[in-house]
């Protein structure tokens, strides 16, 4: 018989790693460009066409790229976890936990960085977050995530 008891979480953080604003000005604007520059070179094609299909799909890129979500859900239980995308880390795993500055993002992903480490990093969001695991049958040393608000995130999970 298996146990079909229903556990209740509370999402105690949550973020959206979307891309500023700012970003669909350009990304919007070079799909029109591209579309001018397709309704220009072929004839016989309906001039709204390019537009309706260029732009669309650039919206859509856009989104895609902020398509990752943070969250640090506690369950009935007070078992709290971290979701990054798909991904998700108990925090009774975690043995360290530190902000990683905007200054120090080029060297936590430099040359010191672990080839085995779960690594999220979106290039439009400045720091992150470093959670070392204690955990000896994972393979995975650390999480680096990038975040836009590491002091919230970390004192969700009760760091």
């Amino acid at each position: 018989m298996s146990d079909t008891r229903a556990t209740t979480q509370t999402v105690r953080y949550r973020e959206r790693l979307s891309v500023p604003w700012w970003w669909w000005l350009p990304g919007l604007g070079l799909a029109a460009l591209i579309a001018y520059e397709v309704n220009m070179g072929i004839e016989g094609l309906p001039d709204w066409l390019p537009y309706a299909l260029l732009l669309p799909v650039a919206a859509v890129v856009l989104m895609w790229f902020g398509r990752a979500e943070i969250r640090v859900v506690s369950g009935s239980h007070g078992d709290t976890e971290l979701w990054v995308g798909p991904a998700h880390l108990p925090v009774s795993v975690v043995g360290r936990s530190a902000e990683v500055p905007r200054t120090a993002k080029s060297a936590a992903l430099g040359r010191q960085l672990d080839p085995a480490a779960y690594v999220v990093h979106r290039a439009w969001v400045g720091p992150m977050i470093l959670l070392v695991l204690d955990d000896p049958e994972d393979p995975t040393p650390y999480w680096l995530v990038s975040t836009r608000h590491p002091d919230r995130v970390l004192s969700a999970l009760g760091r």
